[in-house]
């Protein structure tokens, strides 16, 4: 096992051990393939990606945890509370984002979250 593990790049000083999982292709077209770290997205498109691929974990503790669980409308009654936890969410996000960056928009500054690589 001693063979696979070997210091990324062969620098001991990177802080980084490249194994054969961590250094394989098959992991990088994964990682390349995330919300976060593909070119070309606005942080808005970004965002929703993630708030979309991550919104199917809230239905299911509802569904399964939920009082009605047991009961013929379980799956009804988990959407119904996933959909208000959602909009619970959204309303208090967007008063924490108004109050803490409630800052005026520059017509001319609309790259501001965006990174160099992705402008082109």
């Amino acid at each position: 096992m001693a063979n696979f593990i070997k210091p990324y790049n062969d620098d001991p000083f990177v802080g980084h051990l490249a194994t054969p999982i961590t250094s394989s292709s098959l992991t990088r077209a994964i990682l390349k393939n995330l919300p976060a770290y593909r070119f070309g997205l606005t942080p808005l498109l970004r965002g929703l990606e993630i708030g979309l691929a991550h919104g199917y974990f809230l239905m299911g503790p509802f569904v399964k945890l939920g009082p009605l669980r047991n009961s013929d409308i379980a799956l009804l009654s988990g959407f119904l509370s996933t959909v208000g936890l959602i909009l619970i969410l959204t309303l208090g996000l967007t008063i924490y984002g108004a109050a803490v960056f409630g800052q005026t928009k520059d017509a001319g500054d609309s790259t501001q979250l965006q990174t160099k690589k992705s402008l082109g």
